[in-house]
């Protein structure tokens, strides 16, 4: 049975296809080869994807990281649509959907959202709500560093409190722009913003995010 990680693997596989190795995304500082690279290495290479989040192997996943960046473009796209290695933690269903289904989702908005003429993807009910679970259950991490108190909010009501603090703003979007917008692409979400001025302002360069 297909899984919302293995279809958003596909489709963020098609979307660097079709851009190409050298089309901008919205990942400060890398263009379509570089994220393929991250994807790859992340699930592939164990020994240097604990840098993403480890500072002292942070210069080991940038080196490995970069020699994967020179491999041929259609060698890492084709190492993402096959998915992890058998032996790989990833390759478990339960832990491919918890580790890669945000994952994926963003980054093939990372993509589709960088280039001139981009359109916003339509998401079925079933995977909105995937996507508001995973905000929900991460909303405080990536918001904790947040300069103001931020709330989000579905159309329909639901909200999560992102951070504790005054003043207040919240953010009004469907699951899939909330989660861009907790994820520190402030700038490509699609959401209503409702608090004052300054608070606006200084929420809009924050890094929020992992």
């Amino acid at each position: 049975m297909s899984t919302h990680a293995k279809r958003e693997r596909l489709l963020l596989a098609d979307l660097l296809e079709a851009a190409g190795p050298e089309a901008p995304t919205l990942c400060d500082g890398w263009r379509t080869r570089d994220l393929a690279a991250h994807v790859v290495v992340r699930e592939r290479r164990a020994d240097a994807a604990g840098g993403i989040l480890l500072g002292a192997l942070k210069n080991r996943l940038e080196r490995v990281q970069a020699e994967f960046a020179g491999k041929p473009y259609e060698e890492l796209i084709q190492l993402i649509r096959t998915g992890p290695p058998r032996m790989s933690p990833f390759g478990l269903k339960q832990i491919d959907e918890a580790a890669n289904t945000v994952e994926f989702y963003l980054h093939a908005e990372d993509v589709r959202r960088a280039q001139p003429d981009w359109s916003r993807r339509e998401l079925d009910p079933v995977f909105a709500d995937v996507l508001w679970s995973r905000t929900e259950k991460t909303a405080r991490v990536m918001g904790r560093r947040a300069p103001v108190g931020l709330v989000l909010r579905r159309p329909d009501g639901q909200t999560v409190v992102a951070h504790r603090g005054t003043p207040v703003v919240t953010v009004t979007g469907e699951p899939g722009e909330l989660l861009l917008f907790a994820a520190g692409r402030q700038d490509a979400a699609r959401v209503e913003l409702d608090g004052d001025k300054d608070a606006l302002a200084r929420l809009h360069t924050a890094e929020l995010g992992l």
